[in-house]
């Protein structure tokens, strides 16, 4: 059996990397020593899209703090990380989906889908930038990204499937309501044949949104796993790659599509 060991967490809202509650989370991953930390959606510093305007400052401020993250994240004590930043692009910002292992960064894709609504006012803020849905090799696991809201559009689950994915992960900025979440993660599982799991901002914005925690797993059948809590801020699963890679012949993933 081949098997990896995958943690999903909530950090809080505002974070910083370095400081008391960086020192608790780098020793809680320290603890953990998982293959991939999967981590929430752009994890650092306030939450932008809060506010309705794009602003060039509070963007730049961002990209830096994201920019300078990059040796802490690279610094945890995972084997490899994936997570998203802000990154300049034409004139505003791209969501960037990268992986951090054996000190090398690499760009997954740019986020393509976004919300535009109170406390998500995202497309004020970010453009679809770079780069496809494709599959990234992450040391002996094949993986697959969906950002946040990404998420609802199944048929990227079931294509990365098709490409082999043996997890499918989503960082994700999202508020308290959690159930359309972990059913599109369910149904991100099933319809791909893959693990899931994913990340999630925790604690109040500075306009008032609530993040909601809750960071989740599920298995290729659809079972959900354990959620993440203030008490258990970080979970680990210890996915096994061979039974992802059957499951890719079983109802519904064998299924053909119209042509």
């Amino acid at each position: 059996m081949t098997t990896a060991r995958i943690a999903y967490l909530q950090w809080p809202e505002g974070l910083q990397p370095e400081g008391p509650a960086w020192d608790a989370i780098r020793r809680s991953v320290e603890t953990a020593r998982p293959d991939i930390l999967v981590t929430n959606e752009m994890p650092f510093g306030p939450w932008l899209a809060e506010h309705a305007s794009f602003d060039a400052q509070a963007a730049q401020r961002s990209i830096a703090l994201h920019e300078r993250a990059l040796d802490a994240l690279s610094n945890l004590g995972a084997a490899a990380v994936i997570s998203s930043r802000p990154v300049a692009f034409n004139g505003r910002l791209a969501n960037e989906a990268f992986v951090l292992e054996s000190n090398a960064y690499r760009m997954i894709h740019h986020k393509k889908y976004f919300p535009q609504e109170p406390g998500f006012f995202e497309e004020a803020w970010y453009v679809r930038g770079a780069g496809g849905f494709d599959c990234m090799q992450v040391g002996q696991v094949k993986v697959g990204v969906l950002l946040c809201t990404e998420l609802f559009f199944n048929d990227r689950a079931r294509a990365y499937g098709r490409d082999g994915a043996d997890l499918v992960v989503t960082p994700r900025a999202t508020g308290t309501s959690l159930a359309r979440w972990k059913t599109a993660g369910t149904m991100a599982a099933i319809v791909s044949g893959a693990w899931f799991v994913s990340s999630n901002r925790h604690g109040p914005g500075a306009l008032g949104q609530q993040f909601g925690g809750a960071g989740f797993g599920v298995s290729p059948q659809g079972v959900l796993l354990e959620e993440t809590s203030e008490e258990t801020p970080v979970r680990i699963v210890t996915i096994d790659l061979d039974a992802a890679r059957a499951q890719k012949a079983q109802y519904p993933c064998y299924v053909k599509e119209m042509p």
